[in-house]
């Protein structure tokens, strides 16, 4: 469900041409084409793509860091295009490289920052919180990713911004790492902070997001809750399809089963190896129970079976393809 307070974000019909460029003639090449989207607050909001759909332009324009070539962005009420320091002074962005001084270390670097705020977070909070005090002295140049990420995190979060971009958050960060930069997330959202963030790890968007959108070729071609877009059929271009789950059922048994007739219309059964089975569809309790009438029948008995619920990453896929950008 949607916020109905006024958006922290809110993009419509974004047009982007970078360019000219060599080959084209002195023509401009459009890289992001229709892009909407609107991030509420209290939401964390995800925006998913292939490589080169045109994200990491999108939220550039909407920071402010690029100029568009039309539509219309609102960032906090304000065009980022025009807007002047007051408006900067309320968003935090976390860049996936960080743009960390290599020279300087975490605990400075961070007092620094927060000296060009009026009310900081307090520094010493955010570094126990992001555990940075194992390596606050340490130069960023010397620093591993995962380090460097929670860094710019708490660089990002050190002006107590209302609204927070993260550019891949969890890279390069170990289980642990990842939990505690996870629970500081939830726990902004939970104040109320509208985040924005991108993703290739489909596990992250589908545990923190509240809403998602899909884009490719530089404009939108899904959106919805992650509930809404699990709930999407196979092949379906728009809409949240005809209300079922996709799931896929896999289990071991004797080699060479005949299951034409079994299964219901749109079920894709995949014999992958000699004896072990894949069945794809929308499958409901009606379906397993005469899965396994026909198994009592025919007198197989699975070895292995396991119910696997469709992922957001299946979706993702089903929507952008498979071949590699």
């Amino acid at each position: 469900m949607r916020s109905p307070l006024s958006p922290v974000l809110s993009i419509n019909g974004l047009v982007k041409d970078v360019g000219p460029l060599a080959g084209l003639d002195g023509k401009m090449l459009r890289v992001v084409s229709d892009v909407s989207l609107t991030a509420e607050r209290g939401q964390v909001t995800a925006l998913l793509g292939p490589n080169g759909a045109g994200k990491t332009t999108t939220l550039e324009c909407a920071q402010g860091l690029q100029k568009r070539t039309g539509g219309t962005i609102s960032l906090l009420g304000a065009d980022p295009a025009t807007a002047g320091a007051g408006l900067r002074s309320r968003v935090g962005v976390m860049l996936q490289d960080g743009g960390l001084p290599p020279s300087a270390r975490p605990l400075p670097l961070l007092r620094h920052i927060a000296g060009l705020y009026a009310d900081p977070w307090p520094v010493d909070d955010l570094v126990e919180r992001l555990a940075i005090d194992t390596f606050s002295r340490t130069g960023v140049r010397r620093l591993s990713g995962g380090q460097k990420q929670r860094l710019a995190l708490a660089a990002a979060l050190v002006g107590r911004p209302e609204v927070l971009f993260l550019d891949e958050p969890s890279a390069g960060l170990d289980p642990q790492s990842r939990a505690l930069v996870f629970n500081l997330i939830t726990e902004l959202r939970d104040s109320g902070m509208g985040i924005i963030l991108t993703t290739h790890l489909m596990d992250d968007a589908q545990r923190l997001a509240d809403y998602v959108y899909i884009i490719d070729g530089g404009r939108n071609v899904a959106e919805g809750t992650v509930q809404q877009l699990l709930a999407r059929e196979p092949g379906v271009d728009s809409g949240t399809g005809s209300g079922g789950h996709v799931r896929t059922l896999v289990f071991d048994a004797r080699p060479g089963l005949d299951l034409s007739g079994v299964l219901p219309e749109g079920a894709v059964v995949v014999e992958t190896r000699a004896g072990s089975y894949s069945v794809t569809g929308v499958l409901r309790p009606g379906h397993l129970a005469a899965l396994a009438s026909w198994w009592e029948a025919n007198d197989v008995m699975p070895a292995a079976m396991s119910l696997q619920a469709r992922s957001l990453e299946d979706v993702f896929l089903d929507i952008s393809g498979k071949d590699i950008r």
